[in-house]
């Protein structure tokens, strides 16, 4: 369990900041009048804000662990081009 959290640790925050931003979006921008689908109803909002924040911090955390593995690629290529 505690290795499935660290593994996803960047996607869980981004979870947690869209909830925040969804709610933030429906309190001062959301539609009140109950005609818009998303933004009249705070459950929506944090839902959508959930999956989008999950989605964009996914992509980063992909993008940063193949990053990672590129420089070590390198730095191991020139360890053995200096031997």
């Amino acid at each position: 369990m505690k290795s499935l959290l660290k593994k996803n640790k960047l996607t869980l925050i981004g979870i947690g900041i869209g909830i925040i931003g969804g709610y933030l979006y429906y309190y001062f921008i959301g539609c009140h009048s109950g005609s818009c689908a998303i933004t009249s109803s705070p459950v929506n909002s944090m839902i959508y804000g959930a999956v989008m924040g999950g989605l964009l911090f996914n992509t980063l955390q992909d993008y940063l662990q193949k990053k990672e593995i590129k420089s070590a690629k390198t730095e191991s290529t020139k360890t053995e081009n200096q031997n």
